[in-house]
């Protein structure tokens, strides 16, 4: 797989989907994005959430819901078609290794840093910004998985020049208390 062609395709469908989501949300103040995957390597999807939605969040765990992309209300919302094409294609290359554990280790590998390195462009470029008028707060995830909490700090903190970026890592330094 030409991964440099994978990182254009998921870059087109990224911006695609948070534009598709800001034209029909944007009043609801969108004010951040993912991309995630899976442990399989299988997929590629995007997740956005708005301050409306928190409104309603339990304040005992807003900050989890306001961070966390499974419990965002634009998941797996914009750029289907987009998507949905990434996805097979990361599926037709599993199928061709499908028993060979150290190449699937490379390719989950490449694939998560090419969705980081997505997210990391846009946001230096200032696409979300300009958008939207402000900063948005964001991540790449794996549904299923953790990251370890260094790696996840180094990822807020690459992803993020903004108030979220403190927030997040506030909040991580309360995760084992």
């Amino acid at each position: 797989m030409d991964f440099e062609i994978l990182k254009q395709q998921i870059e087109n469908a990224a911006k695609k989907a948070f534009l598709e989501v800001y034209e029909k949300h944007g009043a609801e103040e969108i004010y951040s994005f993912a991309l995630y995957s899976d442990e399989g390597a299988m997929t590629v999807c995007p997740a956005a959430n708005t301050m409306k939605a928190m409104e309603n969040a339990d304040e005992d765990d807003a900050l989890y819901y306001k961070y966390e992309p499974a419990e965002w209300t634009y998941e797996m919302e914009g750029a289907d078609e987009d998507f949905n094409e990434i996805c097979a294609q990361l599926r037709t290359e599993l199928y061709k290794h499908d028993d060979d554990d150290q190449w699937f280790e490379g390719f989950q590998a490449k694939l998560y840093s090419t969705c980081i390195e997505v997210l990391e462009k846009l946001k230096n470029e200032n696409f979300f910004t300009n958008i939207t008028g402000k900063e948005i707060f964001l991540i790449f995830t794996v549904s299923d998985d953790e990251f370890e909490k260094k790696d996840l700090q180094d990822l807020i903190i690459r992803l993020n020049d903004n108030e979220y970026k403190g927030e997040y890592l506030d909040w991580m330094a309360n995760w084992d208390n």
